[in-house]
């Protein structure tokens, strides 16, 4: 089977690199700002873009490691499904994974919210501050100091106007944007892992074989734990990766194909 192009593998490769190349050389508007997905509550959100994020990258590595990914197993999976179930398999895995990360950045939110009117019927300096570390980590740290001076002289009215301020900024926000093919190759991965599982693969990383099912195992484990621990302080959708993870699982199994040795 190897490594030799297939027709949707192709024709999505030449796709994603060549809207790359368009966004180096088009920056104002930008299409990643244009076409990403934001979040479902903000003023920008349009359900179209659950389509076009997956098309969209922010960075040269970004791109590289989702279409190295494509390059490496997408062959064997249209092989296995056929080049129209493969492209099937690969939007809905795709779309999926931006469902899913909007479903768990929505109760993210909604979570804040209610912190939000919590701390509003209590405003004090030490429940602003541990407001600040728990919902605003990533501003937390870039501005603990002015944070603490601020509750030396503290006014309720106006840390409830930093709060909600904060909050507005979060989803409105015209860079908070996701956007990338991960989640589509999350879904790859894990449909290559359960239809070929002991396939062995050399990581540059990892100068030693590893069978496909381990591989991805310890990756999703890896993107569940960063998930759980880190969603407020990384700019990585894991979400949307588990989300294009479980998609690829389900369609497998829907379909109903087994491993192959």
């Amino acid at each position: 089977m190897g490594n030799r192009l297939t027709p949707v593998v192709q024709n999505l490769l030449l796709l994603n690199l060549g809207i790359f190349a368009l966004s180096i050389f088009i920056k104002e508007p930008s299409l990643n700002l244009l076409f990403g997905l934001r979040y479902i509550e903000s003023v920008l959100f349009a359900p179209w873009q659950l389509l076009t994020y997956m098309f969209l990258h922010a960075s040269l590595g970004h791109i590289f490691s989702n279409m190295l990914g494509l390059y490496f197993f997408g062959p064997w999976l249209e092989h296995v499904f056929g080049s129209r179930r493969f492209l099937v398999f690969y939007m809905v895995a795709g779309i999926g994974a931006g469902i899913l990360h909007e479903g768990v950045l929505y109760l993210e939110m909604q979570q804040q919210k209610n912190a939000i009117e919590a701390y509003v019927q209590n405003p004090n300096p030490d429940a602003f501050v541990r407001y600040m570390h728990d919902y605003e980590p990533l501003l937390y740290r870039q501005k603990v100091d002015e944070i603490n001076s601020f509750t030396e002289q503290f006014e309720a009215k106006e840390s409830i106007e930093i709060i909600r301020a904060n909050y507005e900024t979060k989803i409105n926000h015209e860079y908070n944007v996701t956007v990338g093919a991960s989640g589509a190759i999350f879904g790859i991965l894990i449909a290559f892992a359960m239809i070929f599982p002991n396939v062995e693969m050399m990581l540059i990383f990892l100068p030693v074989p590893i069978r496909a099912k381990y591989f991805v195992l310890i990756y999703v484990f890896y993107e569940l734990f960063a998930g759980l621990n880190y969603s407020g302080i990384s700019n990585v959708a894991h979400f949307a990766h588990l989300g294009g993870a479980l998609i690829g699982f389900l369609l497998v199994k829907f379909w109903g194909y087994q491993r192959q040795h």
